[in-house]
């Protein structure tokens, strides 16, 4: 499903972002914010304006702009929270784990001790394929 539209979702949490949430930055297409549910401090969403469920149905222009916010946050986080590493990642589709269907990418800072081994990091979204 395309959702190329340039419309709200007013049920959408990222169309509608509560006075409780935290922006980090702004930009003319993009924001970035701190995750309501983050699973370590200074966990961040950088995420378009406009209301797109699918990474790749953002127009290149607006991909660009995500990843400079991805940058400027990146930035911030390291000042503020003073991180040891960082992952990052895009959720597309249900299968791939989205839950909500407004392109988000996920800045994740990561710290001495979080877990036991960080190796691998990523690969570990299916369980027993992150260590090689």
């Amino acid at each position: 499903m395309n959702n190329h539209k340039n419309i709200m979702d007013e049920d959408c949490p990222f169309c509608n972002i509560g006075e409780h949430v935290e922006v980090l930055f702004k930009a003319d297409t993009a924001m970035a914010i701190l995750d309501s549910f983050p699973i370590s401090p200074g966990h961040a969403l950088v995420i378009p304006k406009r209301h797109v469920a699918d990474y790749f149905d953002l127009t290149v222009e607006e991909q660009n702009e995500l990843w400079q916010l991805v940058n400027r946050c990146k930035v911030i986080l390291q000042d503020r929270f003073h991180p040891d590493g960082f992952n990052i990642g895009i959720n597309v589709g249900e299968m791939a784990g989205q839950s909500i269907f407004h392109v988000h990418i996920h800045l994740i800072p990561r710290y001495k001790g979080d877990m036991k081994n960080p190796k691998g990091g990523v690969r570990h979204i299916i369980p027993g394929k992150g260590y090689y």
